[in-house]
């Protein structure tokens, strides 16, 4: 027998085959996804250089072994007439195929997305304000760094004529080795502004220069060696200088941060770091670090609004401090914000959340909505909440439009692709729901997203794309939720009582309103009202989205459905 013969007899060819294939897909999707993830430049490459390691390895393997019944085997050691290398080769045959096909969707949603990106149009009148880099000393003034690059943006997003694309968006790029041309394409940005920091005891020095993105060219550029209680100017003479090298108008008003003293201001930026990183540690001490910034400065108003923001986050995405209680701390600090500061956009947002999602109150929540967007229309998080209560309501294409302004504002957020996938779901438009949610789950490396996508599979009626969908699903409370929906719909009613039983034993507390829209995807109408009671009487956050949701739609010819909506204070 020829050496090529026997090549493939043993299945070397396909082996070769299959992984070159499955390598191509696995370099292409550490390229594509890890910047996107914030990991060093170095893994991408480490990942190809063991892929290519592992080629020669893995036809060794090929050769000298054999895949039987009983496990692998060394090929020598095999009866020809009991050889199985046939069957072994029709799957990998199918491997091939699979991969293959996988290689193919991966390529065209990111060539598409690519497209997309290539093709939108660059605002002229638009920036990035990248994370500013700690140059200090001990390299321990991160908080302080990031404080200053997000105050800027915060005041240059109250500016009309300017886009400001979002911090999350514009901090994702951090501690990575990306040129600026390239930061400012994938941010779809015509201008970007970047810095460092040196802070020393009581003195700094800070470092700004704008930059024209597809240029690389330095329009303006300045170095601040000041004591620390001058931070407030500088942060103020920046925008300005931005402002001006943009050739903008202020209409009148005036870029200023709000002051306090250098030490409450450390304090305040601390919190706030320790507050976006979002995990019950963080927030704990987040909470106690705000609360002694406003023990020495009780004026503070960003500083409420920081603490309102913890407590929310406490009540409803952790659930580590009852949901009440939460929501009621959240609103008097916010409150406070607004006695001390009429002018705070973002207080104003963060008072509409909880009007909306506890109050039930859109009525109001709208009114403090329009003040916000008047006082701040560049922020991403205003836009993207204005775009919830719109949803809320029942104004589709307000809120759709709105989130497309909040993805603008926040092009690589997971989250902001996930918000529009899930409005374009409820508005029965599913192909793009599928197209926006494939973004987010690519933007979060299968994460967040992930139970979007099991939805609007099952409103497409493909039940068994949706049980793979879940394999990427990781939180446990989703998990739950999404089976009992995927196997009644793939017709076990076994498998959905166990997984909805299980949901209830673990969730029933602040999953209600879930337990409801399963018991209303199943058709057991009377079981899903008592559960959007139980939502009621524990004011569950769930019913203010009641309104547009597909999975309620079994309950909308029945008598108790309006009466429920005036509780909630829903249009009907």
């Amino acid at each position: 027998m020829g050496l090529v013969s026997e090549l493939r007899r043993r299945n070397v060819i396909r082996v070769a085959i299959a992984y070159a294939i499955a390598a191509w897909l696995l370099i292409e999707v550490s390229a594509t996804t890890f910047p996107m993830l914030r990991l060093p430049e170095w893994t991408a490459t480490f990942v190809t250089v063991l892929l290519l390691i592992g080629f020669p390895v893995a036809l060794i393997i090929a050769w000298a072994f054999e895949l039987t019944p009983e496990g692998l085997k060394k090929e020598s050691d095999v009866d020809r007439s009991e050889s199985t290398t046939h069957i072994t080769g029709r799957k990998l045959d199918f491997a091939i195929i699979g991969v293959l096909a996988i290689a193919l969707v991966f390529f065209a949603s990111t060539h598409q997305w690519n497209s997309e990106t290539d093709s939108a149009e660059i605002i002229d009148k638009s920036i990035a304000v990248l994370a500013f880099a700690d140059l200090s000393p001990e390299g321990n003034q991160e908080y302080f760094s990031d404080g200053i690059s997000e105050e800027i943006l915060n005041l240059l997003a109250k500016v009309p004529e300017l886009r400001v694309i979002s911090r999350s968006s514009a901090f994702s790029f951090k501690g990575q080795n990306v040129d600026v041309p390239t930061m400012a394409a994938r941010l779809n940005v015509a201008h970007v502004l970047e810095g460092s920091v040196r802070k020393s005891g009581d003195q700094m020095r800070i470092t700004a220069q704008l930059i024209e993105g597809a240029t690389d060219t330095h329009l303006w550029s300045e170095t601040y060696d000041r004591e620390l209680m001058d931070v407030f100017a500088i942060q103020d003479e920046i925008a300005v200088a931005v402002v001006e090298a943009l050739k903008l108008t202020l209409l009148g008003e005036e870029l200023k941060a709000t002051e306090t003293n250098p030490e409450v201001y450390a304090l305040y930026l601390q919190g706030r770091h320790l507050n976006n990183q979002g995990t019950v540690e963080s927030l704990g001490q987040a909470e106690t670090l705000l609360k002694q910034t406003l023990e020495t400065d009780p004026r503070f108003a960003p500083a409420w609004v920081e603490l309102g923001s913890v407590y929310r986050r406490q009540a409803s995405v952790l659930a580590i401090r009852p949901f009440d209680e939460g929501n009621d701390l959240a609103r008097h600090a916010i409150q406070k914000a607004l006695e001390l500061d009429p002018e705070h956009g973002r207080a104003y947002a963060a008072l509409a959340e909880v009007e909306m999602i506890y109050d039930w109150d859109f009525t109001a929540a709208f009114q403090h909505m329009q003040q916000a967007l008047a006082l701040n229309p560049g922020d991403a998080f205003i836009v993207w909440n204005a775009a919830r209560l719109n949803f809320i309501v029942g104004r589709l294409d307000e809120a759709i439009e709105l989130y497309r302004q909040s993805v603008a504002l926040d092009p690589v957020s997971s989250r902001m692709h996930s918000a529009l996938g899930g409005a374009l779901y409820k508005a029965h438009r599913l192909e793009e729901a599928a197209e926006s949610i494939q973004k987010a789950l690519l933007l979060s490396s299968g994460r967040r997203g992930a139970i979007s996508l099991v939805r609007v599979l099952l409103a497409q009626g493909d039940a068994p794309a949706a049980l793979v969908a879940m394999e990427q699903v990781t939180s446990d409370f989703s998990r739950l939720w999404g089976m009992a929906l995927v196997q009644h719909a793939l017709g076990d009613a076994g498998a959905s009582d166990a997984a909805l039983r299980a949901f209830i034993e673990n969730w029933a507390a602040g999953g209600a309103y879930q337990v409801a829209e399963v018991y209303a995807f199943r058709g057991e109408i009377d079981h899903a009202f008592d559960w959007l009671e139980h939502a009621y009487d524990n004011r569950d956050g769930g019913l203010a989205f009641m309104l547009l949701d597909p999975l309620l739609a079994n309950l909308r010819d029945d008598s108790r459905w309006e009466p429920l909506l005036n509780k909630v204070g829903l249009p009907y």
